[in-house]
């Protein structure tokens, strides 16, 4: 890990630095506590990590808030980045003790992310009262679409954040659509919710998508390439994708490289031996760096049914790679600019995306490399951090960043 962790008592005291907030001068700088499940190596981790970095960067004062601190992504901790392990069995025990921090340490800003621990983060300061701004970021739709998919206990996301509107100082979704939702569905004041996009292409990006990756399909004149990468659940939709496979394949010789691992994986290997696929598609796993499968690729896929975002889009078409998704709500529609910088077939419509598929051939001429380069710079780390700082000095208008 980049920071040495010390570990207390379970209570939520785990930490990698002391705080380094400013006591002196007339303003004091920014503090904020971004709180989220664990480290695991999903986006919402991985973004919480990058934009923990840039606020830190500006000069905030940054602590980092886990339900517990575990997860693929804890050796890529920044050094010196302070982390509080809240320490508990489950988010409804996260309360009591994220108050007891509110309490003590009184950050500025407490930023949530996802579902459950938007709602905890609400309870946290109704119970403390404390005056840290909650600022709860919603990463997935709130709509039916997506909740069919989840746990049942998901379906009352949108009831809490009604009964919750009062405490929420400034609600982020991460799309435009989701910012919707939490207005119609989530009952939060319009003036109180904003769209800040994921943070995507940062100064690492280019090197990341350059890395050497060997495959035996690549650079195979004539078998065209697709790529797609994201857990193994319903809402991605891969069976529609394999069967969209199985009708292209009549016209062409092409194979699938499916990046990522979850519960649906056997089904999914199961239904690619009843469409005799198993030759043609390789479950590759989960991978640290996806770019350079993305970079080598004749073209990106996402079958999905619905979608917060889509932060693989955005890496594809940063690698420079055409894109081919389905018009979910609510994200890749927007990345795309609804079909300007990709093709978007109808969801749950294998004839649908296997007629996208078959224009494999012409996609690269129709978006160039460099247009979709640019068009992925647009959901830079900074200009994601840029917004949020935004949000919390509006907030917070007596507290300084630092350039």
């Amino acid at each position: 890990m980049s920071g040495s962790i010390a570990a207390s008592s379970t209570k939520g005291v785990v930490g990698l630095a002391a705080s380094s907030r400013s006591a002196s001068g007339d303003v004091q700088t920014m503090s904020v506590a971004i709180y989220l499940h664990d480290l695991s190596g999903g986006g919402v981790e991985r973004q919480s990590l990058i934009i923990a970095e840039e606020f830190r960067r500006h000069g905030a004062d940054v602590t980092l808030v886990v339900h517990r601190l575990r997860g693929q992504l804890l050796d890529q901790v920044p050094a010196g980045l302070r982390i509080i392990d809240l320490a508990s069995s489950r988010t409804l025990h996260d309360i009591p003790r994220l108050a007891r921090f509110l309490r003590t340490e009184q950050p500025d800003i407490l930023l949530a992310n996802v579902d459950f621990n938007n709602v905890a983060a609400l309870l946290a300061k109704a119970v403390g009262f404390a005056q840290t701004k909650i600022v709860i970021c919603q990463h997935n739709p709130l709509s039916a679409s997506f909740v069919a998919y989840q746990n049942w206990p998901y379906r009352y996301i949108s009831w809490f954040y009604r009964v919750l509107a009062p405490l929420i100082d400034q609600a982020v979704g991460v799309s435009a659509g989701v910012a919707d939702e939490l207005v119609a569905l989530g009952g939060v004041k319009k003036d109180r919710v904003v769209t800040i996009n994921n943070p995507v292409v940062g100064p690492d990006f280019e090197a990341r998508c350059n890395e050497t990756v060997e495959h035996p399909w690549f650079n195979q004149p004539g078998r065209p390439v697709f790529v797609t990468a994201g857990r193994m659940v319903p809402q991605k939709g891969h069976d529609t994708m394999l069967q969209a496979l199985a009708i292209h394949r009549q016209t062409s010789d092409s194979r699938l490289i499916l990046l990522g691992t979850g519960p649906l994986q056997a089904e999914l290997q199961s239904l690619a031996d009843q469409l005799g696929l198993s030759e043609v598609i390789d479950f590759h796993g989960f991978q640290g760096n996806a770019l350079p499968f993305f970079r080598q690729a004749d073209a990106f896929l996402l079958s999905s049914f619905c979608e917060g975002f889509g932060n693989v889009i955005v890496e594809a078409m940063g690698c420079g790679t055409p894109v081919i998704s389905t018009r979910c709500s609510h994200g890749p529609a927007e990345i795309l600019d609804h079909g300007r910088f990709g093709l978007l077939p109808e969801p749950h419509n294998p004839n649908a995306l296997a007629a996208a598929m078959n224009q494999v051939s012409t996609l690269r001429d129709r978006f160039p490399a460099e247009v979709l380069r640019h068009r992925a710079a647009e959901y830079s780390y900074a200009a994601c951090a840029s917004r949020y700082m935004d949000v919390f000095s509006a907030l917070v208008p007596n507290r300084a960043w630092v350039a």
